[in-house]
């Protein structure tokens, strides 16, 4: 583990754009810590923080400078991976036929600032669907494959995190080129690191940095041992396949869809729902053609019509019981692992601030 002093922070940032990254990553904007492309360090929530609640969401002024000392906020790093509108294809008219062009051009190389161990966890269960099946998705294997991870351990939980509870989080453990935890101490503002790929090593060599010591090591510790002990939220995961299983029609689907308001905002928040729709377009002379993918959601009445059926899922219970027993049930027969590795965004960003603890409680109590 090295130690790198806040003031030599810029230096990582500007290494990587040396190399030909564009950086992105937190910023202030509308109101909310969103991810966007960053100029520089100068573009990160120097100083700020977010208050999350079930729908509640609130910007707070921090009393120090952290520069990564909030929770996670209404975007995930899947719309890099997986752009919510990307061009498949386009055709033109020409005499006899059609020329047809192949989508967009060769994804740009992105340092990622600031992925959270939730998040590497979320980025890992993609790469199970889009590059690790039968079925590769080439645009996503080839923004894979262009992409720095700079992660950031938690130093804040926010008020609908629970990734302790799905043991992916706060520390980040794997996929990254560098992990960073931010300490602030008195006067002292720093930056312990630990390298995770050869990429991320060299990196780090154009950057100051000591050898942490004991008492170093213990205050990056530390920040990580008190962020995990004040989840907002709980998620009790005993058997949670199979209670999901045995209550499919457990009176609490119908208490939880009276407020669904099925907006799909959940779905659009997660940074593990991977839905899509492919959709073609033309102009009014049919000279010009193209076929998009954008994303979808299983809480659309669309999502599940059958020619000749209907909606499959017609009711709001029924889509949001699809959802939930997805994230939490089948998912893990289809993938090995959970859908859901516990942001709390789902939560935050429900309108009526439908809770899916609160839920899975509920269900496990045999409450309606």
């Amino acid at each position: 583990m090295q130690i790198v002093e806040r003031s030599a922070f810029p230096v990582l940032c500007e290494a990587l754009q040396r190399r030909g990254y564009e950086l992105v990553g937190p910023t202030l904007r509308d109101g909310a810590i969103v991810y966007d492309r960053l100029a520089s360090a100068d573009d990160l929530p120097i100083g700020w923080t977010d208050a999350q609640e079930a729908g509640t969401y609130r910007l707070a002024r921090r009393s120090d400078r952290a520069l990564f000392g909030y929770a996670v906020g209404p975007h995930s790093w899947k719309k890099y991976f997986l752009p919510p509108a990307l061009r498949l294809w386009r055709a033109e008219r020409r005499e006899g036929g059609f020329d047809v062009v192949a989508g967009d051009d060769e994804p740009p190389q992105l340092a990622l600032i600031g992925v959270r161990s939730c998040e590497l966890h979320a980025i890992a269960i993609q790469d199970k669907v889009f590059v690790e099946g039968a079925c590769v998705d080439p645009y996503y294997r080839a923004q894979r494959d262009r992409v720095f991870i700079l992660a950031v351990n938690c130093g804040v939980a926010g008020g609908t995190c629970f990734c302790a509870s799905m043991n992916t989080g706060p520390k980040a453990t794997f996929g990254f080129d560098l992990a960073l935890t931010e300490v602030l101490e008195g006067d002292r503002h720093t930056f312990a690191v630990e390298v995770g790929t050869a990429r991320g090593e060299e990196v780090l060599r154009e950057v100051s940095s000591t050898v942490a010591t004991a008492g170093e090591r213990a205050a990056a510790d530390a920040v990580v041992a008190r962020t995990a002990a004040s989840m907002g939220r709980r998620l009790d995961t005993t058997d949670i396949k199979q209670l999901l299983y045995d209550n499919l029609d457990h009176p609490r689907w119908d208490e939880v869809a009276a407020r669904c308001l099925t907006c799909a905002n959940c779905t659009m928040a997660c940074p593990t729902c991977f839905c899509t729709t492919v959709e073609d377009v033309t102009d009014l002379s049919g000279d010009h053609a193209e076929r998009w993918r954008t994303w979808d959601s299983c809480f659309t009445m669309d999502f599940s019509h059958l020619r000749g059926v209907g909606s499959v899922r017609s009711s709001s219970k029924a889509r949001y019981r699809q959802w939930m027993t997805h994230k939490l049930a089948t998912w893990i027969d289809q993938f090995g692992v959970s859908g859901c590795v516990g942001c709390g965004r789902c939560i935050t960003w429900c309108p009526v601030g439908i809770d899916i603890t609160e839920e899975v409680r509920a269900i496990r109590e045999g409450t309606g």
